[in-house]
């Protein structure tokens, strides 16, 4: 063990991996969980840091009774609680798990998922050869056939779609539930938003840790049990929100060093994108282009709601007449 402790770089004695799961009313879920965490069977030092975000379930008996079990099996577990009547949200009880952990790598788990058990062996040997990355994982989706589509797209992203589909889904191209990465690089990306509610702190993190250079990659096993339900915290944020937070990460890792560039699809969605670009960017849209023959006898868009006169007039082309580089804006691959 203390060999692998130096080859990770703590000094021996050090916990290796603080397992971060944030609780708000989870009890339906969280049995299966905390006992996924029991039987990993990762031989170094493992710590649990559990924070109850106001539970008013069974949440905190159960927490208790995997306490004793987990720590009576050499694992620790620190919990901590806001007792107050209302939830912080889920990034402030992340951070808060986090802050009163101590483990060199961060294992994230949500209280309604479960971890396969080799889990945190096989991503804390990726993380430490991967140290400035977000390791994740393929997953299994409960129930079966929920969200098909995109559990299909989460598993079968070859090594470079992690980072060059950052910009076509709703979410980051590895999902939160199986994040792993060191305490070092998290700090240095920064914490999660705090917002709470309707804030999707895992895609703002993840937008944060790729514009400072971080990596991503997935350990191509099924490691983890992701469930889809309806009280999930996901289903709190809009799908509007999602969007403006989206286009925002592309005007600023993109079209910031363009001068110019054409929108592939002069129908609703690229219409969508291109009021939403900032004033500046939408300057620099020189066409739409398609393929329908019916938008393209249109000729032109015209922005009805600026406040220009002239109104400006985009014209709309087809592709093979456009010129590059293109934005390509195609419904079912920006929709979850």
């Amino acid at each position: 063990m203390a060999e692998a402790e130096r080859a990770a770089g703590s000094p021996p004695g050090a916990v290796q991996v603080s397992v971060i799961v944030p609780v708000h009313n989870s009890e339906c879920w969280l049995d299966e969980c905390l006992k996924s965490v029991w039987e990993q069977d990762f031989k170094q030092t493992m710590e649990l840091s559990i924070f109850n975000d106001a539970s008013k379930d069974g949440s905190a008996e159960i927490i208790a009774k995997w306490k004793v079990k987990l720590e009576d099996a050499g694992v620790p577990v620190v919990v901590g609680s806001n007792d107050s009547a209302q939830p912080r949200g889920v990034g402030f009880a992340k951070n808060q798990a986090i802050i009163q952990s101590s483990g060199t790598y961060l294992c994230f788990l949500d209280s309604d998922d479960v971890m396969m058990p080799q889990r945190v062996r096989l991503q804390h040997e990726a993380a430490i050869q991967h140290p400035n990355s977000i390791i994740g994982c393929q997953v299994r989706r409960e129930p079966p056939e929920s969200t098909a589509r995109y559990t299909r797209w989460i598993n079968n992203l070859t090594e470079e779609q992690l980072l060059t589909q950052v910009f076509t889904s709703h979410g980051p191209t590895v999902i939160m539930p199986t994040w792993f990465c060191s305490r070092e690089w998290f700090y240095h990306v920064g914490k999660f938003d705090e917002g709470g509610k309707g804030v999707p702190e895992d895609l703002l993190f993840f937008y944060k840790h790729l514009q400072k250079g971080g990596g991503v990659l997935r350990v191509n096993r099924c490691l983890l049990l992701y469930r889809y339900h309806p009280q999930a915290a996901t289903h709190s944020v809009h799908e509007e929100t999602i969007w403006n937070h989206r286009v925002k990460f592309l005007e600023d890792r993109v079209l910031s060093t363009w001068t110019s560039f054409t929108i592939w699809n002069a129908g609703k969605q690229g219409k969508k994108l291109y009021r939403s670009l900032s004033p500046a960017n939408r300057k620099k849209v020189t066409a739409f282009c398609d393929v329908d023959e019916k938008k393209i006898a249109k000729g032109f868009y015209t922005f009805e709601e600026s406040e220009e006169r002239p109104k400006p007039k985009i014209p709309i082309c087809h592709f093979r007449e456009a010129t590059p580089p293109f934005i390509i804006c195609v419904k079912q691959f920006w929709i979850r």
